[in-house]
């Protein structure tokens, strides 16, 4: 069963290839050569203003350089999104860019009587890629993945996106091409079964 897929590269510099770069590729290819539909937003190349109040958010306009970016997440069935970490979080335009579409009205419903509100965007899963300097497991356990889990549980599932799966890659530094490798056939792999 093909699926209608965006990937949401987050990496913040768009003037060279990166890990990340390479990565959403593999996935990319992997998801085309099984038929995927994908489209592919790249956060660094858009030109929009970070929010600075709530009244902003709530009642301003959307940005006409993100009105794609937002049509493509209502497209879509599986999001990918792809990023380093950065001062143990995601980078601030990734933030930025999420604080932008996942406005009310969009991914969520204000409801009288309910303080969640309505979700806007189930029936929508979500994988988290997200590459790091320290190892994986340290950030797993003793930072309890803290990040991650917070995008997971108050940006993705808030708006109703489940399941929610992770990939995380640590020690990017000192990977070895045949890791590397791995982790390109891993993110393949992944794309051709849409997870």
């Amino acid at each position: 069963m093909t699926r209608r897929i965006v990937i949401i590269q987050g990496h913040p510099d768009a003037s060279e290839p990166h890990l990340c770069h390479a990565l959403a590729q593999h996935y990319l290819e992997g998801a085309e050569a099984t038929g995927h539909a994908v489209r592919v937003i790249d956060v660094a190349t858009l030109d929009f203003p970070l929010l600075c109040s709530q009244k902003a958010w709530q009642e301003g306009p959307l940005p006409e350089s993100l009105r794609s970016a937002q049509a493509s997440i209502a497209w879509a069935e599986h999001l990918v999104l792809i990023f380093p970490l950065w001062l143990g979080d995601m980078p601030a335009l990734l933030k930025g860019f999420l604080e932008q579409v996942a406005r009310p009205g969009f991914a969520f419903e204000y409801e009288k009587h309910n303080p969640f509100g309505r979700k806007g965007l189930t029936g929508r899963s979500a994988r988290v890629v997200v590459t790091m300097g320290m190892p994986a497991l340290v950030y797993q356990h003793f930072y309890r993945a803290h990040s991650v889990k917070s995008l997971e549980r108050n940006i993705l599932g808030f708006v109703g996106i489940a399941p929610i799966e992770e990939t995380l890659i640590g020690q990017v530094e000192s990977l070895t091409l045949k890791t590397r490798q791995a982790w390109f056939e891993k993110l393949h792999e992944l794309g051709r079964w849409a997870q």
